[in-house]
């Protein structure tokens, strides 16, 4: 067992499904401030699967009766994309913080409403975007934030694989499934356009959004061929800096994600793995006044793990906010609304403005 503080926040996770299996639940296990003290889902048998496997102090077929719990101090809510925001809403209101999976909804109006009664209730929210705790992306951040200076241009991508599976599979556990899980009314994936938007461009937009700063408006265009969906996304962001983005799913090749940074007083390249290689991504920092680079190692590339110890420590400690918070999941719940306004419009959309459904 890795070593544990004296002071951990108690954390239930809502949904066993493939992405609690994969990342929430381990997490729990093996952060230093956290525990998993509880798991909540229908499917009788997969929850009793996970609860002989990760033992939590408590299982729950109700999510009311695990948000009744008083011991229970925090929620991860890991369910389907669509009942994101109600399940995060009764949380908030049975006083319990929620760390909840990107993205953080599916519509603009509905995460309004979540931020209304987070702001109500005082409780801490959390969106994982987890992205912003690879080591390499964070270097990134603050080479940004402290010693660019001005920025002059971002380049970003997000390019899925025709082979990720196969990859992924060799190093993932096996992923228990189960015919009583609790599915949307409507397949997600009847809508892949829409699918892929909300799976894989939320990390995209919200990786941008780290290291240069809020999008105020974008252009857009989407190419689809051969069952592939390519979105080509210029951003405007509010410090002046000029964005292209590609979006790309999926390509005929490995994972390619990465970014390249220019400003005043140096660059950034970075190239991001697949998430499931737990490996910090590669970003070299050039800086004109040594006229060299650097490379942080990142040995610690567990996203998701270290994202939850954020979280907690916001809780417990009192820490600053160093994940995505709700304006940042709401950013990138506009962001992604826009692109798809902008291709509809051909035109140039700004996320003020921007309403309705991604």
């Amino acid at each position: 067992m890795p070593r544990k503080d004296d002071r951990r926040l108690r954390v239930g996770v809502l949904g066993c499904g493939p992405i609690a299996q994969a990342a929430h639940l381990e997490s729990c296990v093996k952060a230093r401030n956290a525990d998993l003290y509880a798991i909540c889902d229908v499917a009788d048998d997969l929850r009793a699967r996970m609860a002989a496997f990760y033992a939590p102090a408590k299982s729950y077929s109700d999510y009311g009766a695990m948000l009744a719990d008083p011991e229970c101090e925090a929620v991860i809510v890991a369910t389907a994309d669509s009942f994101h925001v109600q399940a995060s809403i009764m949380a908030l209101q049975a006083g319990k913080h929620v760390l909840c999976e990107k993205p953080l909804g599916v519509s603009v109006e509905e995460v309004l409403e979540l931020k209304a009664v987070a702001a109500k209730t005082g409780r801490i929210v959390q969106v994982g975007h987890m992205k912003r705790f690879d080591p390499g992306i964070q270097a990134a951040h603050d080479f940004c934030a402290n010693e660019m200076g001005a920025l002059l241009a971002f380049k970003g991508w997000y390019c899925d694989s025709t082979h990720r599976y196969a990859m992924t599979d060799a190093i993932q556990p096996l992923i228990v499934t189960s015919a009583h899980a609790r599915k949307p009314a409507v397949n997600p994936k009847a809508d892949l356009k829409r699918y892929y938007m909300l799976a894989h461009g939320c990390h995209l937009l919200d990786t941008a959004h780290f290291l240069v700063g809020p999008v105020e408006a974008v252009e857009a265009t989407l190419t689809q061929r051969f069952g592939a969906y390519c979105w080509l996304i210029k951003a405007h962001f509010a410090n002046g800096a000029f964005g292209q983005l590609d979006l790309t799913v999926a390509v005929r090749m490995d994972w390619h994600e990465g970014f390249q940074i220019y400003g005043e007083n140096g660059s950034a390249l970075g190239k991001i793995f697949n998430p499931w290689y737990y490996k910090s991504a590669e970003v070299d920092i050039f800086r004109e006044a040594e006229g060299g680079w650097r490379r942080t190692l990142g040995a610690d590339g567990h996203f998701y793990r270290r994202q939850l110890e954020g979280f907690a420590s916001v809780i417990i400690d009192g820490a600053p906010m160093t994940g995505a918070g709700i304006e940042e999941g709401l950013a990138s719940v506009r962001a992604m609304a826009a692109v798809a306004r902008a291709v509809e419009t051909g035109g140039t959309v700004r996320l003020a403005d921007v309403s309705g459904a991604v």
